[in-house]
């Protein structure tokens, strides 16, 4: 099996002709994309599936993580499950069906096919709605700390993590229905740049917090030493945080604004041929993510090994 099936609908642009596509590919030997096997695939899904349930049973067994920081991190988790269950069972059926154990329908297919799409996309907005909520949150707690209790109330958490969700279905369904038109990946996009914006601003705007800080600290003290330290560490956090969110997430998107830009440039046809690569580095960004906003908590690591050794 070359290729999967999720977001076929993305997978080349619908206006192109395929005549234009066949030539731009067979003119250069790397328009051929990249044939990355089931297998891989498989691999990156069971991983970030239990490092996501792992996540999340550790936070609903400890009452200390039950907080507005743990419950985003834990939707975010939830997040990542979709991607990695819906590409499981996406390529279990494809490998049965390839292998002649499962006969099904094609309008049964094009239906699974659609569910699939839905829960994919949902995904990638949720994914990207809690990354951002989790960025907000963080700067609450450094810029306004003491209010932090008042202003992130539990309330208004639920309120947050429901309106996402909400917001995530409806977006999904409205962009399987309407996946034809440029104007719902113009959104998309748009809602990709946003939040890698907000991200960026948010991350840096802590970092220089940071750094304040430890240069007044380190005047106080006389100990410059200390300051680069906690300096330099500071930034690989910020430069680890950004560029795992964009080497994950910016092919994807570029993808989709090769769509819109340039569907029957050569060069773009090349493109959309690595699409199967793109989406592994998304089920790559759930396997990094709770490793970046889960397994450094103490505490959640405390509670893993408790849920790992079943002592409920």
């Amino acid at each position: 099996m070359s290729t999967l099936a999720p977001l076929r609908l993305l997978r080349e642009p619908w206006n192109a002709s395929e005549g234009n596509q066949s030539n731009a590919r067979a003119g250069s030997a790397w328009c051929q994309g990249l044939n990355i096997p089931s297998e891989l695939f498989l691999t990156l899904g069971l991983v970030s599936l239990v490092e996501n349930l792992l996540v999340v049973a550790a936070i609903l067994k400890n009452r200390n993580l039950h907080s507005p920081t743990y419950y985003f991190i834990c939707c975010l988790a939830v997040s990542d499950m979709l991607v990695s269950v819906s590409n499981l069972v996406e390529t279990l059926f494809m490998l049965l069906m390839e292998h002649g154990v499962l006969v099904v329908r094609t309008s049964i297919v094009r239906h699974m096919d659609n569910v699939i799409d839905m829960l994919i996309c949902s995904s990638v907005v949720s994914s990207l709605s809690f990354l951002g909520v989790i960025a907000v949150d963080r700067y609450i707690t450094i810029f306004y700390a003491l209010r932090y209790h008042s202003i992130m109330t539990l309330q208004r958490a639920v309120v947050t993590m429901a309106s996402i969700w909400l917001a995530s279905t409806v977006s999904s369904t409205v962009f399987i229905t309407y996946c034809h038109n440029n104007a719902i990946l113009l959104c998309l996009i748009g809602f990709f740049l946003f939040m890698l914006v907000l991200m960026l601003v948010l991350y840096i705007h802590m970092f220089a917090l940071a750094r304040h800080h430890l240069r007044s600290i380190s005047r106080q003290q006389k100990q410059p030493t200390v300051y680069h330290d906690s300096s330099l560490k500071g930034a690989v956090t910020l430069t680890i945080l950004l560029g795992v969110f964009f080497i994950c997430w910016g092919p994807f998107f570029f993808h989709l604004i090769l769509i819109v830009t340039c569907p029957t440039n050569p060069f773009c046809t090349c493109f959309f041929s690595y699409f199967n690569l793109f989406l592994i580095l998304i089920i790559c960004n759930s396997v990094i993510d709770p490793l970046i906003y889960a397994f450094r908590s103490q505490e959640l690591r405390r509670t893993l090994r408790e849920v790992v050794r079943c002592s409920w």
